[in-house]
């Protein structure tokens, strides 16, 4: 009789899509550290600040006055009001409430319900790396035949139009636009947004556009896709609160998009999720009415932080492309003949550091490290004394 559990047995009985799926690169490390005495994370993308108070009251408000029931699938009709409203002041570009928008479970479920909303097996989807880990699982699960375009330090981290170009077939049908992008901190200028539009338009390509990071920018306001002309109506445009409002754990995003791929988007969402937290929905509604000021003071905050640890990494040698937006740096350690798991393996060893391998974002991340400044100005001092440390050791070797 075979055991259900034996190891014989639990590989033929799993999804061979799942079993092909890699660990999450950047988990890895953090579970580590959270076992390792005296250990400092620079990896986790995460704020260091506490989700503002007058949020937090709304939502312990909301709890207060008996209010966790379902809301509807797509969410609160004032949250989606207060997100039309958000979308138009920042972007420019108007939403209707009721029928183009979606409450999800973070922005990572609105990346997922865009893929299984309109993939059908061997569609392509163009996925502009390094960039952020969930994408291309994500069109891997939904039958999708991901397309990498490796961008470079060269420009900026950028994607060109002949880097689009050359990766458009007949297949084509998603270009994913991670910008500000995690983990280089690139932005894309409008300048570059209207040279890849006409692209888009021109190959009837739909764009998936991460603007989580919208808010968290340092040379002037963010540009989205969907603001030229001819891109709205192609365009979803992601978003959430955890990182401008420092809500993570509220787990609350939201799509912007076309009504009748919203509308197939919310189909799937209903049967998978039912509905985002009513708790955060509400606690949203205030971030949206009143957190400006709160986002202001912490991107502030992250700009400091950033100056802080480009200038330490240039003293130490380091080579780092300037981010201008999100809150990662991306130095290059290529000098050091290490692959970058190697280095930041050995770092932790023998640092008790743990920051992220370029290589978690797609191999083209080779010879880069992650570092996030989403933390006090404190640990990062800390934290990059001892990076400082080990880089001198490394050159002491050679």
């Amino acid at each position: 009789m075979n055991n259900p559990g034996s190891s014989d047995n639990k590989n033929s009985v799993l999804s061979d899509k799942a079993l092909g799926l890699a660990p999450s690169g950047i988990r890895k490390f953090f579970d580590i550290v959270s076992e390792m005495k005296d250990a400092i994370s620079l990896g986790v993308g995460e704020p260091d600040f506490d989700t503002p108070w007058h949020i937090r009251e709304e939502g312990i408000y909301s709890l207060e006055r008996g209010r966790t029931f379902y809301t509807s699938n797509s969410g609160l009709k004032e949250l989606r009001v207060e997100i039309a409203e958000y979308m138009k002041r920042s972007i420019g570009v108007s939403y209707e409430p009721l029928k183009e928008t979606l409450i999800t479970v973070g922005g990572s479920e609105a990346i997922d319900l865009m893929f299984r909303a309109m993939i059908n097996a061997g569609d392509e989807v163009i996925i502009p790396q390094p960039s952020y880990v969930s994408y291309l699982p994500c069109a891997v699960l939904a039958d999708a035949v991901p397309v990498i375009v490796p961008l470079s330090a060269e420009h900026d981290f950028r994607l060109t139009p002949q880097e689009l170009e050359n990766a458009v077939t007949d297949r084509t049908k998603i270009l994913v636009l991670p910008y500000p992008n995690n983990p280089t901190g690139a932005i894309m200028e409008k300048s570059d947004l209207e040279a890849i539009a006409d692209i888009i338009i021109k190959n009837d390509i739909y764009v998936l556009s991460d603007e989580i990071y919208c808010e968290l920018t340092y040379s002037g306001r963010h540009v989205s896709i969907a603001q030229l002309p001819g891109m709205k109506e192609r365009t979803v445009v992601v978003n959430g609160f955890s990182k401008a409002y420092a809500m993570t754990g509220w787990r609350l995003g939201y799509a912007c998009g076309p009504e009748w791929l919203i509308a197939q988007m919310t189909k799937i969402h209903q049967y998978a999720i039912m509905c985002a937290p009513t708790t955060s929905q509400y606690a949203a509604v205030e971030a949206l009415k009143n957190g400006d000021d709160d986002v202001a003071m912490m991107r502030e905050s992250y700009n400091e932080r950033r100056r802080f640890v480009l200038d330490r990494l240039r003293k130490m040698g380091l080579p780092c492309f300037e981010p201008l937006g999100a809150f990662y740096v991306f130095p290059c350690i290529s000098e050091f003949g290490m692959s970058s798991e190697e280095f930041a393996t050995t770092l932790l060893k023998e640092e008790k550091v743990a920051i992220v391998p370029g290589t978690a974002f797609g191999d083209c991340g080779e010879g880069y490290l992650r570092i996030s400044y989403a933390y006090s100005i404190k640990a990062l001092k800390k934290a990059l004394d001892r990076l400082e440390e080990f880089v001198g050791r490394l050159r002491n070797k050679e």
